[in-house]
């Protein structure tokens, strides 16, 4: 049985191995995504404008004045002094040739005193540059920049749950095989015994021994780490197809209208009825009545689903939003309705478990110790991953050298 977990072990993980690469390298800068954008783009990030901030709303006219090819999909209403304010936009159509417009962009940063626009980035371009590097390092992390095709946008995040998942089972095989045979000890004792070597480095030892070493008990030291990290990477990138379907099944869950609701079809658009005056409005009044902590941070409109997506969080603590920090109010696009809401640590059990899953991915649950975390456990995935595989390649080479080896001897044997 212990042979045949251990092919599982060396498949699974030769599979996984390079997807884990450039996850672990990207996740481990990602977790300072925030502070590494805005050092890399302080030319349009940080604004000169100093004084009374305008009204979001303002600033969004504008950016659609400047370019009226453009239409705001997404704005800030959490605005501060010296901190341009980020609008997504999406590209019109054409009356001409009934096709969208090629913006080159799809976000504005506008000075949030002075209204005037200070850059644009495309930041769902293939294209490496310093403008976009970080949005392009997030959307490796997450799909590879895998294309849409076969009317959906998503076959990249289903690859990395599904590899996550491997990565999960095959997580549990690893932890099986660092256990001592049961025949080698007859007690609870000397079996901890026999699997304290395990936890160990052989730091004087040759190179394979090591590489074997820092991949088994690497592995054992962060692999309580490795679950969550494996286990979220596995619901966040299939949450509508696996995950919160299963959780329903087995949980009690309160659905809101991401759960409920159909997307549009991939390349099609849901035109507003009520603009985004109105659902700021609705919402600002719905998270006084709710006692939220935070006024609204930020507003967002797809057109992929009929409802605006109002955000609340502290705008001085933006990098905090991806822990608990972050709240939103669902209001329908069509008759103003408030459809559900999102409140941290409110809800069932179920309801909970699923906020904590993009919270526990990104360590910003612990704040900046669970980022420096992150950070630790991209490079330690990557060391796993290569150790895993230097000492695959050792023991083929192993084997080769086997081979001939043996067909000489049983060449040499003396006929009878």
């Amino acid at each position: 049985m212990r042979a045949f977990w251990t092919v599982v072990h060396r498949w699974a993980g030769l599979t996984v191995a390079l997807f884990l690469i450039v996850a672990g390298l990207t996740g481990a800068v990602i977790s300072w995504d925030h502070e590494i954008d805005e050092w890399l783009n302080a030319d349009i990030m940080h604004t000169p404008g100093r004084g009374p901030l305008q009204d979001p709303l303002v600033l969004a006219a504008a950016v659609e004045q400047a370019d009226p090819r453009a239409e705001v999909s997404y704005m800030t209403l959490g605005l501060e002094e010296g901190h341009a304010a980020s609008f997504l936009v999406r590209p019109r159509t054409d009356p001409a040739t009934g096709a969208k417009y090629a913006l080159g962009y799809n976000t504005a940063y506008v000075d949030p005193v002075t209204a005037r626009i200070t850059g644009h980035r495309d930041s769902r371009s293939i294209a490496l540059s310093r403008r976009n590097l970080m949005p392009w390092l997030r959307h490796l992390h997450e799909s590879l920049h895998m294309p849409a095709f076969w009317g959906s946008d998503r076959w990249g995040f289903r690859l990395m749950g599904a590899v996550a998942l491997l990565w999960l089972i095959d997580s549990f095989v690893a932890l099986y095989l660092t256990f001592p045979p049961r025949q080698a000890a007859r007690s609870a004792r000397t079996w901890a015994r026999r699997w304290r070597p395990s936890w160990l480095l052989r730091w004087r030892a040759g190179g394979y021994k090591r590489h074997f070493d820092l991949h088994r008990a690497g592995g054992l030291w962060v692999w309580g780490v490795i679950i969550v990290v494996s286990f979220t990477s596995f619901s966040l990138n299939l949450y509508r197809e696996v995950f919160y379907p299963a959780m329903s099944t087995i949980s009690t869950t309160t659905p809101g209208p991401y759960e409920t609701l159909r997307r549009a079809p991939l390349g099609t658009f849901i035109e507003p009825r009520i603009g985004f005056a109105d659902a700021i409005a609705i919402a600002r009044r719905e998270g006084e009545r709710l006692g939220f902590a935070h006024p609204p941070g930020g507003i967002w409109y797809g057109g992929d689903f009929p409802f605006y997506n109002v955000s609340f969080f502290d705008p001085s603590d933006e990098t905090g939003t991806m822990g608990m920090g972050l709240s939103n109010i669902y209001v329908s696009s069509n008759t103003g309705e408030v459809l559900g809401m999102h409140r941290p640590w409110h809800g069932t059990a179920a309801d909970v478990f699923v906020q904590l899953q993009l919270p526990l991915h990104s360590g910003r649950i612990l704040g900046l110790p669970g980022r420096i975390l992150m950070s630790l456990m991209g490079l330690a995935v990557v060391m796993l991953s290569v150790t895993g595989i230097v000492v695959w390649e050792r023991k083929r080479r192993a084997r080769r050298l086997e081979r001939p080896a043996a067909h000489g001897l049983a060449g040499a044997q003396p006929r009878r």
